[in-house]
């Protein structure tokens, strides 16, 4: 704690900024846009029915605005438009199921597992449809509340279906009200993300004191940029198929082509950090000077982010420059000590400044843009290039057929699913539990493919079940006002679905208080709601957790290879781009930037399958360890990969010779014997030794060739030798003896788990 008042005050102010920050940010959200329109999408339709008389009516519409909208998530507005469509549907044909199949309570169990199974089955077609599959489940669970008396089922079905159009008719009036917002808070995500990124990078060049920690930090921000990334792609790239280039959207689209640029800065970074310290271990204000960059630029990054929301004019920051300058004057002083600028330590701060160098220009070029100047400056991807950047989702018939077995991650959910909430079903049956399809909501919100999510889920419903409970108890205790249980209804409604994305506790939180108020509206007995409401959340959650367990699980280790080859394949991929840009320069194929995109997707997905792995028992968290070293190698041989392709763009280079080619070879040869292994492929134990070798020799001629070349006054002695040339020949002679070197850890590493059985 501070010592002094001052200090504590400094503290406390910067807390404070961070909750307004926090707050403000959450409240211009589209999230919370959402909840909003979802809560009066549910609200006025029952407020009309009721000055009507009409209850049920008002309750059959807002019942199908809330089923219709779990599909409306980010994205481009067609598709959230049909998703909510098909969502509405889906809740219609759900509906009249449960009522019109379902109708004994045991004799329609087997039509309730295949129900289930059904509409969860729909999930293979991705995310977006297993949103819409859940709009079914709820609504088919909702079925069983017997909420109307008064309208016959197909009516109560059709104003569902009503319901959602009405929902759908506000999210598109929204839209026209605030087309920028949805691309704003994503593009704004990205910008603190990034910001994030490079911090965590700063951390790591100081020491090893807590690298594995940072590194672990790093690769889950990867993944989060990942898909910050692609939902931004789908956004920015289809509005502008569909609505033409405007100057909003070009320029939103060119801040984030530098977004993602920036991203594959950062990870050109030297990554040999163990060698780092050995060679700047005498230098270590040479690396802070790197810091307060770094940091400088992070401060900028989240200045930006602020500024995405605002309009008027953006300044050009020039605490980045001095920073720069400082760092530039440090590297003078420190080749004017040292022995000419022939120092490895020096080559390598060299180059780390000649990126940094080019993030700060990055910067630089957003700034512009958000200040509307020298837009002609920055090229913009053709149309006809755009939509090869989206990631298409196939509805192909043919893949139910495909993923109709126990291959299938999504085939077993549902299944599972299905035999899970019958089981539920049966309980509620048998000691006639009140209002027991709470125990199959529970179910269908809880339960996912994965144990590790399943798991979190249930123990963040549990407790903000209780909390909520709780908090309920409290204001009963306090006060027994209907009209303040309404308003407190709405309210905890509304806050409920705006903090589903971001905290699922506090959301199931506020879950747990609507119900339990509007409940308190119809029934007289509230303790009694409470208590029936914890009690069934108990059962749902108890029985999602054991099914995981128990039936079919899909643990991470089923599907752990796939995802390895996946990303091995994809770093091939990129290697062979960024050599045959090498050979012929010239201007940078789009083909380079799609491979950098998988690349950069396939680590993201390693990485969250690492991250799911942890979250599962320890009985089956196989080969944890080498699966982690795995997914550090792959990382380090992109961010190996990225710093060499980076470099070949943005500096001139000699010609690529045939040892260059032959390094690359063996890299490809190593990734391809990594994938065979995997693959239970017959291995060619045929490797050029002699090439690689030779391949070597000549790179450590050339570089001491060049390094003898110098001075002791720092310059070189042959006119034709550039500095340039021997930062060139450090930076890539490095690269490849780097990404050689971990290919075949990985292939070492592989080889000693039981993946390859």
């Amino acid at each position: 704690m501070p010592h002094n008042s001052i200090e504590y005050h400094t503290v406390l102010t910067f807390q404070l900024h961070g909750y307004y920050k926090g707050l403000t940010g959450f409240l211009r959200s589209t999230d919370f846009a959402k909840a909003v329109i979802l809560g009066l999408a549910i609200t006025l339709p029952i407020i009309v029915a009721v000055s009507m008389e009409r209850f049920e009516i008002g309750l059959a519409l807002a019942l199908g605005a809330l089923l219709s909208s779990p599909s409306d998530v980010s994205g481009s507005q067609r598709h959230k438009n049909y998703g909510i469509l098909l969502s509405a549907l889906l809740a219609v044909l759900a509906s009249l199921s449960g009522g019109y199949l379902i109708k004994e309570s045991w004799a329609g169990l087997p039509v309730l597992g295949l129900v289930m199974f059904s509409i969860s089955y729909l999930s293979v077609f991705g995310f977006r449809a297993s949103l819409i599959a859940f709009s079914g489940l709820f609504a088919l669970v909702l079925s069983f509340a017997n909420i109307s008396t008064v309208l016959e089922l197909y009516e109560r079905a059709l104003l569902i279906g009503v319901g959602g159009l009405w929902y759908l008719g506000l999210t598109f009036l929204w839209q026209l009200i605030n087309p920028k917002g949805q691309t704003d808070q994503h593009l704004a995500q990205s910008f603190d993300l990034t910001a994030k990124y490079l911090e965590t990078r700063a951390h790591l060049i100081i020491g090893p004191k807590g690298r594995s920690k940072f590194l672990k930090q790093l690769i889950e921000l990867q993944s989060e940029l990942n898909e910050n990334h692609e939902t931004l792609r789908s956004i920015l790239i289809s509005s502008r198929k569909n609505s033409g280039s405007s100057n909003y959207e070009r320029r939103r689209l060119l801040i984030f082509i530098q977004l993602v640029d920036m991203l594959e800065l950062a990870m050109a970074n030297p990554v040999n950090y163990e060698k780092m310290d050995r060679l700047l271990e005498k230098e270590p204000k040479q690396i802070l000077v790197f810091r307060d960059l770094i940091l400088v630029m992070v401060a900028r990054m989240r200045e930006l982010s602020l500024n995405i929301h605002r309009t008027g004019e953006v300044s050009i920051s020039k605490n980045m420059e001095q920073a720069l300058t400082a760092v530039e004057a440090s590297l003078k002083n420190y080749k004017k000590d040292g022995n000419g600028g022939a120092d490895e330590g020096f080559l390598m701060l060299q180059n780390l400044y000649n990126y940094q160098e080019q993030q700060v220009e990055k910067i630089h070029k957003i700034e512009r843009l958000l200040s509307r100047k020298d837009l002609k400056e920055l090229r913009l991807i053709k149309r006809d290039e755009v939509a090869r950047f989206i990631t298409p989702q196939e509805y192909d018939p043919k893949i139910l057929l495909e993923n109709f077995s126990f291959r299938s991650a999504i085939f077993k959910h549902s299944l599972r699913l299905a035999v899970v909430v019958m089981a539920g079903y049966a309980i509620g049956e048998y000691f006639s539990l009140q209002n027991a399809y709470w125990i199959l909501l529970t179910i269908i919100v809880i339960m996912r493919p994965n144990y590790g999510l399943t798991k979190t889920r249930s123990k963040e419903r549990t407790i903000g079940t209780l909390i909520g409970a709780a908090v309920a108890i409290g204001i009963v205790f306090i006060t027994q006002d209907l009209r303040i249980y309404a308003s407190l209804a709405v309210i905890s409604l509304v806050l409920a679905f705006a903090m589903v994305q971001k905290n699922y506790k506090a959301s199931a939180l506020f879950v747990t208080l609507s119900v339990v108020f509007i409940y308190a509206l119809l029934e007289p007995n509230v303790f009694n709601v409470i208590q029936f409401r914890v009690v069934d959340t108990l059962i749902g959650a108890g029985l999602a957790t054991i099914g995981n367990i128990l039936l079919w699980p899909s643990w991470e280790s089923f599907g752990l290879k796939k995802v390895i080859v996946e990303s091995l394949t994809a770093n091939k991929d990129y290697l062979k781009e960024v050599t045959h840009f090498y050979e012929k320069k010239g201007k940078l194929p789009t083909s380079y930037k799609l491979s950098r995109k998988q690349a950069f997707l396939g680590m993201g997905n390693l990485s969250a399958a690492f991250q799911r792995m942890t979250q599962e028992p320890k009985r089956k968290q196989k080969n944890l360890e080498k699966i982690y070293e795995i997914t550090v190698l792959n990382h380090s041989f992109l961010f190996s990969l990225a710093s060499m392709g980076t470099y070949i763009q943005n500096h001139p280079t000699t010609k690529a010779s045939s040892h260059f080619l032959s390094f690359t070879s063996n890299i490809e040869d190593n990734l391809d014997r990594c994938v065979s292994l995997l693959d239970k492929k017959e291995l060619d134990e045929n490797r050029d030794i002699f090439r690689q070798q030779e391949a070597r020799a000549f790179f450590d001629v050339r570089y001491n060739k060049l390094t003898g070349n110098l001075s002791g006054t720092g310059t070189f002695e042959d006119p034709g030798t550039s500095e340039k040339e021997l930062q060139e020949a450090q930076l890539i002679y490095e690269q490849l003896r780097w990404l050689l070197e971990l290919t075949e850890k990985l292939e070492k590493t592989i080889r000693e788990t039981d993946l390859t059985k």
